[in-house]
């Protein structure tokens, strides 16, 4: 197989059908798999344990990944809860200060009941990560680009520190993909996705994904996926493989609407201060430039007006649809302090009410610059 991210993302995993010789692979809808003798199968015994379309899914985004595992969950959640179900009562987990306010809400308010602790830090500061250590952390919980602050994490800094205590670094990867991105390559041991995302890219199935190549945390993962349950349908599995074979072109164009987007909105006199990897005033713009190919399609602000400027932004705009989720080809517009970081409302992660959120899609760059320009003007009037 071709090295090329573009070949494998079309091809890996989905041979043409060896019975009927159909260009896309079938969707195995069964339940359950005839076996020849007790134990003698091809492969299948009952769906919860395995697919055939699951199974496509899996190898592609391990192998868009440079896994050697993956595994596919019924969302990015169920895929995060598989690592940390990993923990044991006593254990701790660092996360970002900033990080997706579901990934607080299932660490804080799901796993800290049974016994595991967590503290957030700025990991851009690794004096900040050394004096929050204890004995007892066993993962480091990175996202970068973050959600919703943009914050950039160096992946390999981090992993060093870790490594050396043995713990090990998680990376959520949805903002940035595989496409943008290798956090196995740069030292991660695990990478998750929500593949509702940019990997299905267009608002029309959940899921989630891990990728790693160490083989005991792989048993492990294993184990829990079909011991839990929390698997994909089959439909699911074939939607997010007919999402992948586009990612790299629509990257290419979120990236590009995104800069130009950003450029608008340092411009225009409502916007405080903008969030976007890709401007050389960004304080992470030098480690996103090392460790990503170009900077995603996400863009954050602040309103000069706060949080009543904010709320009318999000309110007046026609082509950004006010909508939580992100990374499809349609562009979203929320305020995350109300919405999908309601959660952290009150904890170390408490987002500002002023702040606004751009999942910027593909559609023509001058259309969606000219709709946020009036929506902003409306908050000059």
């Amino acid at each position: 197989m071709p090295d090329a991210f573009e070949t494998r993302a079309i091809h890996v995993g989905q041979e043409p059908d060896s019975s009927t010789g159909a260009i896309v692979p079938p969707i195995s809808l069964a339940t359950t798999f005839a076996q020849r003798g007790v134990g003698d199968h091809a492969g299948y015994e009952y769906a919860r344990s395995g697919n055939p379309t699951r199974a496509s899914l899996e190898a592609c985004l391990a192998s868009l990944e440079g896994a050697r595992h993956g595994f596919a969950f019924a969302s990015g959640l169920a895929a995060e809860d598989a690592l940390l179900r990993r923990l044991r009562p006593g254990d701790d987990v660092i996360m970002g200060n900033d990080a997706y306010g579901g990934t607080f809400r299932l660490i804080a308010r799901v796993h800290e009941p049974a016994g595991v602790s967590w503290s957030a830090v700025d990991l851009t500061d690794l004096d900040a990560l050394d004096a929050e250590w204890r004995d007892e952390t066993r993962i480091v919980w990175i996202e970068t680009p973050t959600n919703p602050l943009l914050t950039v994490v160096d992946i390999e800094a981090i992993a060093g520190v870790a490594h050396a205590r043995d713990a090990i670094v998680v990376v959520d990867n949805t903002f940035a993909t595989p496409y943008l991105q290798q956090p196995l390559a740069l030292g991660a041991d695990a990478v998750v996705h929500s593949t509702t995302k940019y990997l299905g890219g267009h608002s029309d199935v959940v899921g989630g994904f891990v990728a790693l190549n160490d083989e005991s945390i792989a048993d492990e993962i294993g184990f829990l996926q079909n011991a839990v349950g929390a698997v994909p349908s089959p439909f699911d599995c074939y939607l997010v493989l007919r999402g992948v074979k586009t990612l790299a072109l629509r990257m290419e164009r979120h990236c590009e609407n995104a800069h130009v987007i950003a450029q608008m909105l340092q411009e225009h006199d409502a916007v405080d201060r903008v969030l976007y990897p890709g401007l050389p005033e960004h304080p992470g713009h030098d480690v996103a430039k090392r460790q990503m190919r170009d900077f995603g399609g996400m863009v954050s602000f602040t309103m000069h007006e706060g949080e009543d400027a904010a709320l009318d932004v999000v309110a007046l705009t026609r082509l950004f649809t006010l909508a939580e989720s992100l990374g499809a080809v349609e562009s979203l517009i929320e305020h995350p302090a109300r919405m999908t970081h309601a959660s952290a409302a009150g904890s170390p992660l408490e987002v500002d009410a002023a702040l606004i959120r751009l999942s910027v899609g593909i559609e023509a760059a001058d259309d969606l610059a000219d709709d946020l320009r009036q929506a902003l003007d409306y908050t000059l009037a």
